[in-house]
Parts: structure tokens; sequence; C-alpha cells
């Protein structure tokens, strides 16, 4: 999920500059925020060029979730595997996430609060991110009965977890609640 800048970005095709440069700007200044002329400008391409890739702005922001969704989602497989790949890997792969220096929370709940109501699409790929997420953390949790509703209490937890960590200085608070309740929900 990091960023590329410099002569190494300018090296891509234009399409992935401006992909790049749309994840940038969307992720840290909010997509309403982030107007096309600006993507084009720091993507350092043509209008023509722009349009030719994405004929509309909601082309880009679709493109935009997707990426991320992917990205996201293989990052967060990786960091759960790195720490154990179980339910306790939860809040310390989140950890290393809420202290990146360019944490802005969830795209997806972001993108859901700016667009959700004009933008139905936006919320779609926000579900099935979210449908995503919890499959990957059912598949952590021992086999039972209960298995796909505490991985949905646990996919829950985290999205509280992701906004209470936008707001606080520190995400240690979220981070411990999440703990709690994974611990919790281990116990039953």
């Amino acid at each position: 999920m990091k960023s590329i800048d410099g002569p190494e970005k300018r090296a891509l095709p234009a399409r992935e500059r401006i992909l790049m440069t749309a994840h940038d700007l969307f992720y840290r200044e909010g997509v309403r925020a982030t107007g096309v002329d600006r993507v084009i400008a720091e993507s350092g391409v043509a209008k023509l060029t722009f349009y030719r890739h994405f004929p509309s702005k909601n082309d880009l922001i679709r493109e935009y979730l997707e990426r991320r969704h992917r990205n996201w989602m293989a990052w967060f497989v990786d960091a759960l595997q790195r720490r154990g790949a179980s339910a306790m890997a939860i809040a310390p792969a989140l950890a290393e996430w809420f202290g990146d220096a360019h944490f802005r929370g969830c795209a997806f709940i972001n993108g859901v609060g700016e667009l959700g109501g004009a933008m139905p699409e936006v919320v779609a790929i926000t579900q099935r991110h979210k449908q995503e997420m919890t499959a990957v953390i059912a598949k952590l949790l021992e086999p039972s009965r209960r298995r796909a509703r505490d991985a949905q209490a646990i996919a829950l937890a985290i999205d509280g977890a992701i906004v209470r960590a936008q707001f606080d200085q520190n995400p240690d608070a979220a981070l411990s609640a999440l703990d709690q309740i994974v611990r919790s929900l281990l116990r039953q």
C-alpha cells in the first residue's frame, strides 16, 4: 500500500500513474475534495490521456476502490500470517496499519460516508470488501456453530477500531478494546 514518487513514478505507464496519484489523493484528502484536474496535474498526463483511460471521475473512483480492495486484502492476509495466523493476530496486524504515517482510516468507510448516497457502486464495493474481510477472519477461528457470527462480530469491532484510531491521538485504546473483544469471543 506504499506509494512511489519521483522518477520511478514517472516511468510508469500513464494509467498506472493516474491510479497511483488518485489513490494517494483520494485516500489522503478525500474523494470529493480531489478534483480530476488535480489528479491530471499531479500524475503528469494530458487531459486527453486521462479521459481515454477514465471517461469519468466515477470510473476512476471505482477503480481506486477496487485497487484499494486488492492491495488491502493482500496486506491483511500477509500481516495476519506474519503474526501467527490466528484471531490473536488481528490487533497486532492492525497496529501495523494504524501506526503508518499515512493512515487515514478505511477507504471504504470513508467512501461510503462521502459518496454512498450519490454512488451506489461505492456501497456495493464496500459490502464486498467487508464480506471478504469477514471471510478471512472466519478462517482464523476454530470451526463451530458460532464461527460465522463471531467473524461478523470481530469484523464490526475492527471497523469500530479503525474509526476510533482515526480520531484518537494514539490508536492504543482502539487496539486494546479490539483485542479484548476478540479474546472474549474466543473464550465462549
